[in-house]
């Protein structure tokens, strides 16, 4: 039998690279720091990209095709090596015969000097992709002469883009979300405009893995927004999960609502204790902070209405306006203990995307010259994506699955009661006797 070459090996380096890019951000990281490697995997893609494309120009031919009329050839592949802040970076220099390697040379040479935008870039193809202005000035020698050719640029930022495309259009049937969060960020999105929402929605699976699931920008928190952020991942096949936390933005409650309407509803308690705060006399909040957080933190929610109606009676007339806060959506407040008690802290909040919102937040006022909705929202992307890879999963046990299989079955049965139909008879229907033929003319 011929022999022949293994599969993988025809294949390009910078589609393996791609292929781990995809794992990495499927599967996470096994060993060593995940937003390290992802940084790593992102400069050694768009190097790849870079030579194969300059290769391709200089061949007059794309990988594995066959021109009789034009000479050289390639001839496999090197290592090369490059030093940036997250570590040596490896990747694949292609190399070919009987033809000028000059251009190639140059674009090696010239790949030392600038590890910093590289890795810029990497982190930003992520995002929406990097421009073609961002390509060329990374490939341009000292003379302002560009290394690449106009084709080439394109095929990268093609090829870029499609990164975020993908995350953003990807099928989500495999994600089972057992509790979803959704909020939303205000920012500048365009010079001189007012700032706007950006839209976040992340999960806990039944399996108990932390998912990122999308990041979109939206024109405000508004419902219209909010509820084509929960269809497009519900069009993607993501399940109804059993809960839904959230902020108290109208928007999002009656979104989460609509498109969820069997999952119980969560109001962010870190959100509420701050409108809380601002209603509540000063001399009085810590012990009407303690009487509140007893409440929603109680063992079970008929202990925590108990202890509402108790918060109330004490403090109905001394602080009204901090009382009436308290009473609005308390069954929302509450929603977080008819789960498991070892996953209540986890779930009454969405704190952990305002650390993420923070962090942004940081990177964001850094970054003095950023603006523009491509801009913000790569950075978001970027900085959201990263650190997801470091999220930390939920142990799930089986008892506390088949308590939220039940809750789950509870909330079916409850939607179907609420929406069978109502039929009122007035009185006892008779029984005619059934005429098959009548005397009277027709």
């Amino acid at each position: 039998m011929a022999w022949r070459k293994h599969p993988m090996k025809r294949v390009p380096p910078s589609t393996r690279t791609k292929e781990a890019i995809r794992s990495l951000l499927e599967n996470g990281s096994e060993e060593g720091d995940p937003k390290s490697e992802l940084m790593k995997l992102g400069v050694r893609r768009i190097v790849e990209e870079a030579l194969e494309q300059a290769v391709s120009d200089l061949l007059g031919r794309d990988y594995y095709e066959r021109r009789a009329d034009r000479g050289g050839y390639r001839n496999g592949q090197r290592t090369g090596r490059l030093k940036t802040a997250e570590g040596e970076v490896l990747f694949s220099s292609p190399q070919v015969k009987d033809v000028d390697q000059t251009a190639l040379q140059e674009i090696r040479e010239v790949l030392k000097g600038r590890t910093e935008e590289l890795q810029r870039l990497g982190l930003e193809m992520f995002a929406r992709g990097c421009s073609t202005r961002d390509i060329e000035e990374i490939f341009r020698a000292e003379d302002g002469r560009s290394l690449l050719t106009r084709t080439a640029v394109s095929e990268i930022t093609e090829a870029l883009w499609q990164e975020y495309e993908e995350f953003s259009t990807r099928d989500m049937s495999d994600i089972h979300p057992l509790y979803l969060f959704a909020d939303g960020l205000a920012e500048r999105l365009r010079p001189g405009a007012k700032r706007e929402a950006v839209l976040v929605a992340w999960a806990i699976t039944w399996e108990g893995r932390k998912v990122l699931l999308h990041v979109v920008p939206g024109t405000k928190e508004s419902t219209e927004c909010c509820r084509e952020l929960f269809n497009d991942l519900k069009r993607r096949g993501m399940q109804d999960p059993v809960l839904v936390a959230s902020d108290g933005s109208p928007g999002l409650i009656r979104a989460s609502e609509e498109c969820f309407p069997t999952a119980m509803r969560q109001r962010c308690l870190a959100h509420k204790m701050r409108n809380l705060a601002s209603k509540c006399p000063q001399d009085l909040w810590s012990e009407f902070k303690a009487a509140a957080k007893a409440a929603y933190e109680a063992p079970s929610p008929s202990m925590a209405k108990a202890l509402r109606d108790d918060l109330v009676a004490r403090y109905g007339k001394v602080c009204p306006s901090a009382v009436q806060c308290f009473e609005e959506d308390f069954d929302a407040c509450i929603a977080h203990l008819s789960c498991p008690p070892a996953h209540r802290r986890l779930i009454r909040t969405t704190n952990l995307l305002e650390r993420l919102f923070g962090e942004e937040r940081r990177r964001l006022n850094a970054a003095k010259t950023m603006f523009g909705e491509r801009a913000v929202i790569k950075l978001m992307y970027s900085a959201l994506i990263r650190a997801s890879d470091g999220w930390r999963g939920v142990t799930i046990t089986e008892l506390e699955r088949a308590q939220l299989m039940k809750l789950r079955d509870e909330q079916m049965k409850e939607f179907g009661k609420r929406h069978e139909p109502v039929v009122k008879l007035t009185e006892k229907p008779r029984s005619a006797p059934l005429r098959i033929s009548s005397r009277k003319r027709t």
